[in-house]
């Protein structure tokens, strides 16, 4: 509505007739239902529960009345106004959005694939073949800097004057 009224050539002219009292019921509910619905499907994105795809359309679609203030002319993609471009940029990002909404719906419906078990021979005890298994490698830890070595060195250092304040808060009472 405000690209609308901006986009005339005489702006002012178009207020003259305008009736202030539908805006909230032509214009404001719809965009409101659009938003409230918009801001679900994020809920349910976020804490990853069904739903999500489902409320971002009804958000689109109760946006979708800002179509109908620009007028689209015949081949408008050619040579397209400011409101035309503005709107096909929308519908583009709406697009965009759908997708990374669906993408991010379908991640959270993956089930996790469950390690393979391996299979021994029906003869054999568990006890060799958990033998068999090599002992897991321990890692050498690589030298640090001296200025880390320092920094960890007064780290442990006041942990042990807080213990030692704590204890004796401890034994005091």
């Amino acid at each position: 509505m405000f690209a609308d009224l901006v986009l005339q050539q005489d702006a002012v002219s178009g207020l003259d007739d305008f009736d202030w009292r539908e805006l909230g019921i032509a214009y404001g509910a719809p965009y409101f239902l659009a938003a409230l619905c918009l801001y679900a499907a994020a809920i349910t994105l976020a804490e990853k529960k069904r739903g999500s795809f489902a409320w971002y359309l009804m958000g689109c679609i109760a946006g979708f009345p800002s179509v109908f203030l620009v007028d689209f002319e015949a081949g408008w993609w050619r040579d397209p106004s400011a409101g035309e471009g503005v709107v096909a940029g929308a519908a583009a990002g709406a697009v965009l959005m759908a997708i990374a909404v669906w993408m991010l719906r379908q991640g959270q419906r993956r089930k996790p694939r469950p390690a393979p078990i391996a299979e021994t021979a029906s003869d054999e005890s568990i006890g060799p073949a958990l033998a068999d298994e090599p002992a897991p490698k321990v890692r050498a830890r690589k030298p640090v800097p001296a200025a880390v070595a320092r920094q960890r060195a007064m780290f442990a250092a006041q942990g042990r004057k807080m213990l030692a304040r704590q204890n004796r808060g401890r034994q005091a009472s």
